[in-house]
């Protein structure tokens, strides 16, 4: 039975370039959307740029530019890189437009009708400065509850507490390094909790993975606390309605960009708009997102469509994270590849094969090893499944003028009756976007069709004139087989299968065609031309070597998400007697433990040389403990134990941020537990 389905990707922040991580979504998305367009159903594809908040307001004026036009230079370059990696969007649009303006304020209205918003001043920190209130990520202080340094405005990095821009010790703008001022303004608050009961039934329907909902129970046992969904002016967003002067939040716009972006797509096409979007929707509809934006998707999300009479998600596919070599993408080793880079160097469909192959459907994180990555797609793209064409048309073009047998040799018919018979199962992997076990079948199907090449010796056949229909029949087996496995990759090499259709001289491959009805028996072909090269792994050297480069020439670059600054100035110095009594050791993490208490806490066992020491280190958003175990780092050996709810830290590891993430220190290969660094 035919479906309408309406698809999203989680929404690119337009301070940033699209880099790896992202493609991991949207790799995924256009795999499983085009395995449903192959499966006969009508698709809608949509994305837009989230262009709100202070550091899009931020950013451009450092460049000199309108916000306007900062965020259309960074939506004509996604649209680049997405179409670079052949995503197949209907509509790439944007979120400061006037439909995502209307049905902003209109889902606003609805809320404040059904009585869902409230209206309370509430303390900020304000700078004096630049006369604007910060958002919590733009104060930086004094943990007040271990007095960790350097932390921002919401939670510490070390201890794991969480607490109010307000409760600092010592805060500083991270926008003018003033020392900031308590005010108090009014503020809107969409009153979540009132939405539990729908909430709780919401995320136990199957419309969210079961260890995501087992996640937000942790939210439900702890009480749903209103949300802030308005900021003061200066502020990059749409003026709330009936406030003068307040903002949208921009999380409570950037999803009803979703809306706003279908909105222009159906007024393009003549589109129902309410058939997909009203509370009697007949279309389904799927996001995909990281886990990291979990909470607002299953949460904020659904209750305000709910609440505002519009249909809620059929369904979030939720995805993990990206690493690269077994760890966090760095700029510094050139991992942090952005995708106009990669594009400059390697064919984009190398990259969709290897997340496929990584792929499943839970909410797992993925590792692009570079190593595997060359052996992978030059064994089963080029070693496996473009060598079975390579090995065997030039026979029918060169001894049958282009004509294949209207017959398959005996030897042929049970595997490409095995082709046939496993084509159902292999697209029901596609569907429930278990993408790495499909290539897996796909690969095992390829492996016994060069068996059989190999058995057969086509190239010895052709020496006997006296069997050259036992040649042509066995090629064109060969062929047939090659057609299914194009079929079988089509959603994931879009570009190398229009290729393969145009060699066969056959209409574009659906699911429809995987069966012996659709055979090239008896068809006429053209000449074989080369379809795909093997990675060069000096292609990945320069890839990374320039990602290095780039990244140092070009500072301002960003892919934080919204409200997530840049990092502050040194401010402080220390004299050479200060730094002289820090007593900085080469230790080996040993042991490496969760703590289950604190969201950013992991419990590390050190080995300095001398004995063991415990330390408690806020990398747990950096790092999975099996990362660390082996690891040699660097810590602080003099500092004082410190007592923790969860055990005492006897010093401190050293780690580096750059507003995006955690990177721990490590010495040079050869250093040994205990070394003293000078």
């Amino acid at each position: 039975m035919s479906r309408t389905l309406l698809v999203t990707s989680a929404l690119p922040y337009a301070n940033g370039s699209i880099h790896l991580g992202h493609m991991v979504e949207h790799i995924q998305t256009d795999i499983w959307v085009r395995h449903q367009r192959m499966r006969g159903h009508t698709v809608y594809l949509i994305c837009a740029d989230d262009t709100h908040g202070t550091p899009v307001m931020l950013a451009a004026e450092a460049q000199g530019i309108t916000p306007e036009q900062m965020i259309e230079k960074a939506r004509i370059e996604h649209m680049q890189d997405f179409a670079g990696f052949h995503i197949a969007h209907d509509l790439y649009y944007s979120t400061h437009t006037p439909e995502t303006r209307e049905y902003a304020s209109e889902i606003y209205n609805r809320l404040k009708a059904a009585g869902l918003i409230a209206i309370r001043p509430i303390e900020q920190l304000f700078d004096p400065v630049r006369n604007m209130f910060l958002p919590d990520r733009f104060i930086k202080g004094e943990c007040p509850r271990c007095h960790a340094k350097d932390q921002y405005g919401d939670s510490c990095e070390v201890c794991g507490a969480s607490y109010a821009p307000t409760d600092m010790i010592d805060p500083v703008s991270v926008v003018s390094g003033a020392r900031p001022v308590k005010k108090t303004s009014e503020h809107h608050f969409f009153t979540l909790g009132r939405c539990e009961a729908f909430l709780r039934q919401w995320t136990r329907s199957g419309t969210i993975p079961v260890e995501a909902a087992n996640k937000l129970d942790e939210w439900f046992e702890a009480g749903l606390a209103d949300w802030d969904i308005s900021r003061d002016k200066p502020y990059f967003g749409f003026e709330i309605p009936g406030a003068p002067d307040k903002f949208f939040y921009v999380w409570l716009d950037a999803p009803i960009g979703y809306i706003g972006t279908f909105k222009k797509l159906a007024t393009e096409r003549g589109l129902d708009f309410d058939a997909f979007w009203g509370n009697n929707s007949t279309a389904e509809l799927y996001h995909f997102i990281g886990k990291d934006i979990l909470y607002f998707h299953s949460l904020f999300w659904p209750a305000m469509l709910e609440s505002a009479g519009f249909r809620t998600p059929t369904q979030l596919f939720v995805h993990g994270f990206l690493t690269v070599n077994g760890q966090k993408m760095s700029k510094s080793r050139g991992s942090f590849i952005t995708a106009s880079n990669y594009l400059k160097h390697l064919d984009p469909e190398y990259l969709r094969y290897y997340y496929a192959a990584k792929l499943n459907a839970g909410m797992d994180d993925i590792d692009l090893s570079l190593d595997d990555f060359v052996a992978r797609v030059n064994s089963d793209l080029v070693g496996k499944y473009v060598n079975i064409a390579s090995r065997t048309a030039g026979f029918i073009s060169k001894r049958f003028e282009g004509r294949l047998s209207n017959e398959l040799p005996e030897a042929a018919v049970s595997l490409t009756e095995r082709f046939y018979a496993e084509a159902e199962s292999i697209a029901a992997l596609f569907d429930a976007r278990e993408f790495g076990k499909a290539l897996r079948e796909i690969m095992i199907l390829a492996d016994a069709a060069n068996q059989f090449v190999d058995n057969i010796k086509p190239w010895d056949l052709s020496k006997d004139n006296a069997r050259n229909n036992e040649l042509q029949q066995v090629c064109t087996a060969c062929l047939e087989i090659f057609r299914l496995l194009t079929l079988f990759l089509k959603p994931v090499l879009p570009i190398l299968s229009e290729k393969v259709e145009a060699f066969l001289d056959i209409p574009a491959l659906t699911w429809n065609h995987a069966h012996a009805g659709a055979s090239i028996l008896g068809h006429h072909i053209k000449p074989y031309q080369h379809l795909i090269t093997r990675v060069d792994p000096k292609k990945i050297e320069a890839l990374v070597d320039s990602s290095k480069e780039t990244l140092t020439q070009e500072p301002t670059e960003s892919v934080v998400r919204p409200e997530t600054p840049a990092l502050p100035p040194v401010e402080e110095t220390i004299g050479i007697d200060d730094f002289s009594r820090i007593d900085l050791r080469v230790a080996r993490i040993i042991a490496a433990e969760a703590v289950e208490e604190a969201d950013k806490l992991l419990r590390l066992t050190l080995d300095i040389g001398v004995g063991q020491r415990i330390v408690f280190a806020g990398i747990k958003s950096a790092y999975t403990p099996e990362q660390l175990v082996g690891r040699l780092t660097v810590m602080v050996a003099n500092l004082s134990p410190r007592k923790m709810r969860f055990g005492e830290s006897q010093g401190m590891v050293l780690a580096a941020g750059d507003g995006t993430g955690l990177y721990l220190l490590s010495p040079d290969s050869g250093a040994v537990p205990g070394l003293r660094i000078k």
